[in-house]
């Protein structure tokens, strides 16, 4: 089956800020071929660094976002009925081991256990894919990699990976960038100035450090770019964050009027 590699490649450059040695280390890991764990946050920078690596080594990119109902047929494919009787459709992960993509399972964490069992035989020397409905067993293209994506602070019991599953990866921990990084990333994201930039981020830690006090998880550099957008808008600065920074994050009527005085204090 010919597949258009074409569609899956990404064009344009997307912007992505080093904090560390990170760009490096993934190279490294790519050209070893090993499956490969990022571990962060919500909205930290996970999904842009593996478009951005997808760019910068010029490979196919095949993105899965992960939920419960994900089956293993979503993965691998199906047999589908049409006028001509039945017909068999890979799924993503199937096509991206065909191909030679990078195959990027986004919070993985979200699918059922059972599904993610099927990966297996892709992270070990074997490199296969079965598909048992088919009764076909496929031998990874030599450019594939699997990525998967997951955010520690929300494991538990009964969302957590297998050590089984775990054990198959090298592992990439990803955070909110230092003040300085961040606002340039706002700035750069955004062309709003530095200055209004620091302003956003300062909110941001404001909210980070309640995590654990009422908060699961603080405000993301993605929110921080969603309110500079809206503030590039026309949008007054107060209204954007309220609507972008603190809204989106809790219900709870203390930690509101908490962020809201930040606000309220940083745009005096």
């Amino acid at each position: 089956m010919s597949i258009d590699k074409q569609q899956y490649l990404i064009q344009d450059e997307p912007f992505y800020q080093a904090q560390d040695d990170e760009v490096t280390l993934y190279e490294a890991a790519y050209q070893a071929r090993l499956p490969v764990m990022v571990k962060g946050p919500t909205g930290c920078g996970k999904s842009r660094f593996i478009e951005h690596m997808a760019w910068k080594l010029g490979k196919p990119l095949v993105t899965v976002a992960c939920n419960e109902d994900m089956t293993a047929s979503d993965l691998v494919g199906r047999y589908l009925l049409d006028a001509d009787g039945t017909r068999w459709l890979d799924g993503p992960l199937t096509i991206a081991a065909r191909m030679g993509a990078i195959c990027y399972l986004d919070e993985v964490v979200e699918a059922r256990q059972d599904t993610t069992v099927v990966i297996h035989p892709l992270t070990d020397h074997r490199r296969t894919l079965p598909l048992d409905k088919k009764g076909e067993v496929i031998q990874a293209h030599p450019d594939f990699q699997l990525v998967i994506s997951y955010n520690p602070g929300y494991q538990s019991l009964m969302k957590d990976l297998k050590q089984s599953t775990k054990q198959r990866f090298v592992a990439m921990d990803f955070d909110y960038a230092s003040a300085e990084v961040e606002a340039g990333i706002v700035s750069k994201e955004t062309g709003l100035s530095l200055d209004v930039a620091h302003k956003l981020v300062k909110i941001g830690e404001t909210a980070r450090n309640l995590k654990g006090h009422g908060l699961d998880e603080g405000i993301s550099t993605r929110l921080l770019v969603y309110a500079a957008s809206l503030m590039d808008k026309g949008v007054e600065p107060k209204a954007a964050c309220r609507m972008a920074l603190v809204r989106p994050i809790t219900d709870d009527k203390d930690i509101r009027e908490t962020l809201d005085h930040a606000i309220e204090s940083v745009f005096a």
